[in-house]
């Protein structure tokens, strides 16, 4: 039985008139930037400016209130000072804003209850208006331009659309993260920072965005749960309709210690959170770097059917490294049917090592690559694939991008391709990510990815 709410959560993402409620005309202040994000940006609703003191703002009349918009309001966003929230809250209600997104903090994270109760009052006065924060970022929704990040985009950067859902509990480390995300030309559907979560939380947030077509992969930070049932009925909708994501804030005793103060929630024991983790059917990310390394992952490859992998390397010190990955991430190495062995052989000298690893060696041509990958790809023994591309030798033309996007257009097994080097390695990665194929730095940043989602089809086989 579902014990989590997505009801209303729609309207965040799916406005079509926005109020800023505390709309500032100082450039800089969070009030400008969240009004200049609606006015600038992609947003094509009505956005509605409020600000008592003020006629005008970025050219938009400036209202009372929110009860003087002419319209019903799909979304609200507070900027205010944390004293005047629970006035502008009950407002929004009495108005009928069906979505209200509260930016400000100072309530019980610095142990402000007296504000945050009448808060937690007007919530439950209101249950049809759905409430994000306080104490947040904002939320992004890449494709229809809602963005009310107080972030300035030329400081911080808007990753493109793409299928990766993103919600977290810090909105610094959220804005790092999608920053990071643009520079590396990931695509991002939707953000949401939920800050102290006082109606709609990290569980909420699950089970509407398993619903979300927009949406392949989620991913989130989480500091701490405030309700575990409510989170696990959540997690376990989720991780049965797509791969879910999560990197753990608080695993130290230290690290709990700041939580509370950070978003006034309780981190937990570390050990009781990976149970709960693995028991949902949840990947467990330990960096940020393998946050995004399994979210690329799981967005681009199909689902293993198997542990069974296959090594393809033209370095074999790289395919020494690679072996040793598959097994320590308890995955097997692939036995290949002694048809592909003759394929493969056909087109190498005698001095390639055709098994697992096969070292198709140092002076390994764009043919030689194309007869491996191809029949690997056929070969019902072999399950996944870790192919080490070495772009600098000579012997492997530029055109290698073409054929290999070409190759794996249409595969039906995860390749994840493994290559190091400076400049001319990466303008060759970045060629493959732009088509859809996964690139890792290291043979054991490949076999993570593939024990994470050998993990999540495991535990798919066993729910279904």
């Amino acid at each position: 039985m579902k014990n989590f709410r997505t009801e209303g959560i729609k309207w965040f993402f799916k406005a079509r008139n926005v109020a800023i409620i505390g709309a500032s005309h100082t450039k800089g202040a969070i009030g400008y930037v969240e009004l200049e994000n609606f006015v600038k940006g992609k947003f094509k609703g009505n956005v509605y400016a409020i600000n008592p003191f003020r006629k005008k703002i970025l050219g938009i009349k400036c209202l009372k209130s929110i009860k003087d918009v002419p319209e019903k309001v799909d979304l609200a966003i507070i900027a205010t000072p944390n004293i005047v929230v629970p006035k502008v809250l009950e407002e929004c209600g009495q108005k009928g804003v069906k979505a209200v997104v509260i930016i400000t903090a100072g309530f019980a994270e610095i142990g402000e209850m007296q504000l945050t109760k009448k808060l937690e009052e007007i919530i439950k006065k209101y249950p049809k208006m759905r409430v994000i924060g306080p104490n947040v970022l904002g939320i992004l929704h890449i494709k229809r331009g809602i963005d009310s990040l107080f972030n300035p985009p030329y400081r911080s950067k808007r990753p493109k659309d793409g299928k990766i859902s993103f919600i977290s509990q810090s909105g610094a480390l959220g804005a790092a993260v999608l920053d990071w995300a643009s520079v590396r030309d990931y695509g991002i559907s939707k953000f949401v920072s939920y800050g102290n979560a006082m109606d709609v939380d990290e569980a909420d947030l699950l089970g509407f965005l398993a619903d979300d077509d927009e949406t392949n992969v989620i991913v989130a930070y989480i500091e701490g749960v405030k309700d575990g049932r409510k989170f696990i009925s959540a997690a376990k909708y989720a991780t049965a309709k797509k791969p879910v994501i999560v990197i753990k804030g608080g695993l130290t005793s230290e690290g709990a210690k700041s939580v509370a103060s950070h978003t006034a929630s309780l981190a937990g024991d570390a050990k009781v959170y990976e149970g709960v983790f693995k028991q949902c059917g949840i990947v467990q990310a330990k960096t940020l770097k393998e946050v995004f390394n399994f979210a690329k992952f799981f967005t681009n490859e199909p689902l293993l059917k198997g542990d069974r992998i296959q090594i393809i390397t033209n370095g074999g010190g790289f395919g020494v490294l690679a072996t040793d990955a598959v097994l320590m991430n308890k995955l097997k190495l692939a036995k290949m049917q002694e048809k592909t062995r003759k394929k493969i052989q056909k087109v190498s000298p005698r001095y390639a090592i055709i098994k697992n690893p096969c070292d198709l060696t140092g002076d390994a041509d764009n043919e030689r690559f194309r007869v491996a990958v191809e029949s690997c790809l056929e070969d019902k023994n072999i399950d996944g694939i870790i192919l080490i591309l070495l772009f600098q030798v000579p012997t492997i033309k530029p055109s290698i991008d073409k054929m290999m996007i070409k190759l794996l257009k249409n595969r039906e097994k995860p390749v994840a391709v493994t290559s190091a080097g400076g400049k001319y390695a990466l303008k060759h990665k970045k060629n493959l990510e732009k088509a859809g194929i996964s690139t890792f730095n290291s043979p054991f940043a490949a076999a993570r990815c593939l024990a994470a989602m050998w993990e999540y089809v495991k535990y798919r086989k066993k729910i279904i």
